[in-house]
């Protein structure tokens, strides 16, 4: 007993130590890029967004594996991915009321802790005091949890970015802020398959999640002190106020450009969820292991940071929100009509590989220049109900897309290559519902390109911004953060 304590005791430091060097690296980073602008309290709040889709795609790479330790049907595995869509569907309009009203600082904390509650209630859910029929239900209430907590997080980087700052560099910081919860979905997709293979226990797995979701709620609760900056970052947040949260969404609703923005880009969230909740079902099939299927969605997202931060610096300077939204949805459409083929064929690991990467350097690195895109066209609404909703179309349009390619895929009368742990529940056919994905990501960047016009409104507010009134609420800080409800 006491060696399998070591056993388990060490596989736990190694898995945090990269998490503990990938948090240190990334303060030190904020700290020396931003130490001249941006108050100390903003760094945690970058930190915290790549806790909450570590629990979201905890048993994706692992599905297989999952259904066997909880004795559940591969759908109610996927139901553990599903639940973030459902809650996001229904939560993240009053998610996005209570960031434009209560404040950034209350809605990280208050995330924090449904997080770490829920990520706790997953642990406990997986202890063998616990009877068997108890299991699952235990560890969905923890997802669910944890899933309210996730609108929080995601929809933060664009008020991170507006009110803490200015206007060059505010691409830069929702890049990485978005690029954060990215961060996320890496280190979930490489440390479930490595840790399970290591421990081969579920309850391992979800301890170490715990970990981090534990540490990130009390870095919150006493690391973010502030609700705003001393003085303000840019004209814009000097020179207007945000609309009420009601009237604001009618607004949005009303607007042409945005409605594109939302139903068009909110499609392309909602393939991106497909694909990365579907992938290691999809590649199993074909062959290839667990280890394999966490690789190629490591791939993609190590490439995704990569182009989000470059297109970050780039928009920083140009200012080409439409043309470089525009151009990267149809790179990525033509990377998902190039994964349809291939990953319908056997023994190609590295064009399978390439083609993640693909996938991820035009598609993930896109997302938050989007999401500054949906500010600049709707100002001035608030920062995160513009976000917000459109973050709430893809969850919709994902949901939906699960449910249609879930049903699309059919059962395989012989499947010699599969490696899919659960048998012939997961030997599934995958050649229509991956051609179907392709053609929605195809479809929605058509329409986007074809359709979606908009003048950049918050720029335009800020260049006949009166300078004098600029000066006088940047010297005049207290009065500004006193004033300020966000």
């Amino acid at each position: 007993m006491s060696k399998l304590v070591q056993f388990h005791a060490l596989h736990i430091y190694k898995c945090h130590r990269y998490i503990i060097y990938s948090i240190f690296l990334n303060v030190v980073f904020l700290w020396t890029r931003y130490r001249n602008n941006v108050h100390i309290e903003a760094t945690p709040s970058f930190l915290l967004c790549s806790i909450s889709p570590q629990a979201w795609l905890t048993f994706a790479p692992v599905a297989d594996q999952t259904a066997q330790y909880l004795r559940v049907s591969l759908n109610l595995v996927n139901w553990l991915s599903l639940v973030y869509i459902v809650v996001a569907v229904f939560f993240s309009l009053i998610t996005t009321w209570v960031l434009d009203t209560l404040g950034l600082r209350f809605s990280l904390i208050m995330g924090s802790w449904l997080n770490m509650l829920g990520a706790i209630l997953r642990v406990i859910g997986m202890l063998s005091c616990i009877p068997e029929r108890a299991i699952f239900p235990m560890v969905m209430g923890g997802q669910t949890l944890c899933a309210f907590a996730q609108p929080f997080f995601i929809f933060a980087p664009t008020k991170l970015a507006a009110l803490w700052f200015p206007d060059h560099q505010r691409a830069t910081a929702n890049m990485m802020a978005s690029m954060a919860n990215t961060v996320g979905l890496l280190l979930a997709n490489i440390f479930s398959p490595m840790i399970l293979s290591y421990t081969n226990t579920l309850f391992m797995l979800l301890l170490i999640y715990a970990i981090p979701a534990t540490i990130a709620c009390f870095l919150a609760t006493v690391g973010i002190r502030e609700r705003v900056p001393p003085t303000p970052p840019s004209a814009s947040m000097v020179t207007s106020s945000s609309e009420p949260f009601l009237q604001g969404v009618k607004l949005l609703l009303t607007n042409k450009a945005y409605v594109f923005l939302l139903v068009c880009f909110g499609s392309g969230i909602g393939v991106f969820t497909c694909f990365s909740t579907l992938l290691e079902q999809i590649l199993c099939v074909k062959g290839y292991t667990n280890d394999f299927a966490g690789l190629c969605g490591a791939v993609a997202i190590v490439f995704g940071v990569l182009g989000a931060f470059l297109l970050g610096l780039y928009v920083d300077k140009t200012k080409k929100f439409t043309e470089v939204t525009k151009i990267n949805m149809c790179l990525t459409s033509l990377g998902c009509s190039v994964f349809a083929v291939v990953s319908q064929l056997s023994e190609q690991k590295f064009i399978i590989g390439a083609v993640c990467a693909w996938f991820g350097f035009f598609g993930y690195s896109v997302y938050p220049i989007a999401m500054e895109l949906g500010v600049e066209c709707s100002y001035p609404v608030g920062e995160a109900t513009s976000s917000g909703l459109i973050f709430v179309s893809g969850q919709i349009q994902a949901a939906l897309y699960l449910l249609l390619l879930q049903a699309l895929a059919k059962p395989m009368a012989e499947s010699p290559l599969s490696v899919c742990a659960t048998g012939t529940d997961a030997n599934l056919s995958w050649t229509v519902p991956v051609l179907v994905m392709a053609g929605l990501c195809t479809l929605g960047t058509c329409c986007f390109v074809g359709f979606f016009h908009t003048d950049y409104r918050r720029l335009r507010a800020e260049a006949t911004a009166s300078p004098n009134r600029v000066t006088n609420q940047s010297t005049g800080g207290d009065t500004w953060a006193n004033s300020t409800d966000a």
